[in-house]
């Protein structure tokens, strides 16, 4: 795998059970802030999908609005619930995951400082998004 698909992976890898991430979440915290389809691809060749320690748990990635990928590579979106559903993730009636109380913060205890995981030290944001002035 190349760089982008492992820093997607090793961050992935971070989100708690019971917790889901958005695509658009994991590029920002890559510093990749526009990437989510990209991270979308890179999950889709996940080596190490499932739950165990170790696994690469793609399944607590969802698209923004707490649906499932249609294109979810490891047994569509009704095994990406079960999943879910198996670590005490709630649902609407729409079966959207209910965003308010399952989204991660990107707090795992491992990173340094108050704040939560984030984009690499060095990251430009004016450069990658532009002057919005």
């Amino acid at each position: 795998m190349g760089d982008f698909a492992n820093r997607v992976f090793a961050v992935v890898r971070r989100i708690p059970a019971g917790k889901v991430a958005t695509y658009g979440q994991v590029g920002r915290m890559i510093g990749a802030p526009r990437a989510a389809r990209y991270v979308g691809y890179a999950l889709h060749g996940n080596p190490e999908p499932g739950t165990d320690p170790g696994c690469i748990p793609c399944h607590r990635v969802v698209f923004k609005d707490g649906r499932m990928a249609t294109g979810f590579a490891f047994g569509g979106p009704d095994e990406q619930r079960k999943m879910l559903a198996a670590e005490g993730v709630a649902f609407d009636e729409e079966g959207r995951v209910l965003m308010d109380a399952h989204q991660w913060d990107g707090h795992d205890g491992n990173e340094e400082g108050d704040g939560p995981a984030g984009p690499p030290p060095d990251f430009n944001w004016e450069a990658e998004l532009g002057d919005f002035q």
